[in-house]
């Protein structure tokens, strides 16, 4: 079975073509600035060997002509890796915000596009992009089954003592608002792979998922059922990230708007795109903060302590909320690749039974690794996300 991973952004589509006999991916890419006078198409071919790279410059007004680009692509003589698409099986869409209207991945049809539209107001720059890639698809493909998997399905076991805030009830019942949690692919994906590396199933263990890259969400996983996560109604909440704030004193709105004279409109823009590591020491990418640190930047290495001390601070009360604890799995970007990060933030945990190697840690990781030194009670691993196989995965068993 063939299935075809789309991710479609406001001027942007990502996507990927998966054996799922193998679960081998066969080509992925992504067509970005579409309705700029210039768009691009990053198209990778995968082989025995390694990949084939192919890039397109030319107008891309939208993206039911982003679409037919990569049509064209899968299925070239030379470039593609189907001969026609009709060998695709099914589309599974990354769906942002499914409210309280979706628990599982389901098959889309008109009630559920309607679903997904009413839940615009709480994702309004990535559900209508969502629905845009649905309906190309459904264009492009007629007759073959589109699937939605949403970001927030994961997240929806938590329970209310969890998922809603301490503000007046009618704001929830009323304006839908409470803790979504965001990412939720992802922690599903390595939560069950970390529980299969234990030689368990995912019923039987107690995780922290720690999903660490620009975005960052931190999810309390227990005996397989999500019951706490650290983003909230947006992804803004939680802790701290590249640009986003994370966590903050909500007086602080105010206090802005009447000492420092900034504008409500413009408040959503300082906190998803001035704040975190770069409302500290200027620049968001975690590699040049730490070359800056290394070089004596003081701010740079400020930004590193207060980043590594909130994902501790997280990792601390969901062990509180586990009761028991069997592994912190470390994903994605920085999850995955800064040895300097997960070292901080496991440093002085022997309490909680977390005791990591200092030498396992060092490194970069494409694959499941552990970093806990033998004996430690709470078993450490970096275990590398995969999103759109996830996507795959459930798309297939909604199908079955």
């Amino acid at each position: 079975m063939k299935v075809l991973v789309i991710n479609a952004g406001s001027s942007s589509l990502k996507y990927q073509l998966l054996n799922m006999e193998n679960e081998a991916v066969m080509a992925s890419g992504i067509v970005e600035r579409i309705g700029d006078k210039l768009g691009v198409l990053t198209h990778k071919k995968m082989n025995g060997t390694g990949e084939e790279k192919t890039v397109i410059e030319q107008a891309i007004p939208d993206h039911k002509v982003g679409m037919h680009l990569v049509i064209d692509l899968i299925t070239h003589k030379e470039k593609g890796v189907i001969s026609d698409k009709s060998e695709i099986n099914a589309i599974g869409h990354r769906v942002v915000q499914g409210g309280e209207s979706f628990n599982t991945s389901i098959l889309i049809d008109a009630s559920v596009k309607k679903a997904i539209k009413d839940n615009n107001p709480l994702a309004p720059l990535h559900n209508p992009a969502n629905l845009m890639g649905i309906d190309v698809a459904e264009e492009l493909f007629p007759g073959t089954p589109n699937v939605a998997v949403f970001d927030t399905e994961f997240h929806q076991t938590m329970p209310a003592k969890a998922f809603l805030y301490a503000l007046p009830y009618e704001y929830y019942t009323d304006l839908r608002i409470r803790r979504y949690g965001f990412h939720g692919t992802s922690h599903k994906y390595v939560a069950k792979r970390a529980a299969n590396l234990l030689g368990k199933n995912p019923e039987d263990v107690n995780i922290i998922t720690v999903h660490l890259g620009n975005g960052c969400s931190m999810a309390a996983v227990k005996k397989g059922k999500c019951v706490d996560t650290s983003m909230g109604m947006t992804p803004l909440a939680g802790v701290m990230m590249g640009t986003r704030s994370g966590d903050f004193d909500p007086a602080i709105i105010s206090y802005l708007v009447e000492h420092k004279g900034v504008k409500v409109e413009d408040l959503d823009d300082v906190f998803n795109k001035k704040s975190g590591l770069k409302g500290i020491c200027g620049m968001n990418d975690m590699r040049d903060i730490h070359s800056k640190a290394e070089q004596g930047d003081e701010m740079a290495k400020l930004a590193v302590d207060m980043f590594v001390y909130r994902v501790k601070k997280y990792i601390g009360s969901y062990a509180a909320v586990l009761g028991t604890l069997d592994m912190v799995v470390f994903t994605a970007g920085i999850g995955e690749n800064d040895d300097i990060v997960r070292k901080g933030v496991c440093e002085d945990m022997t309490s909680l039974g977390i005791d990591i190697d200092t030498e396992k840690n060092k490194g970069r990781f494409s694959k499941p690794q552990p970093i806990h030194k033998e004996g430690s009670k709470v078993q450490v691993w970096i275990v590398p996300t995969n999103e759109e196989l996830q996507i795959a995965q459930d798309t297939v068993n909604t199908l079955k």
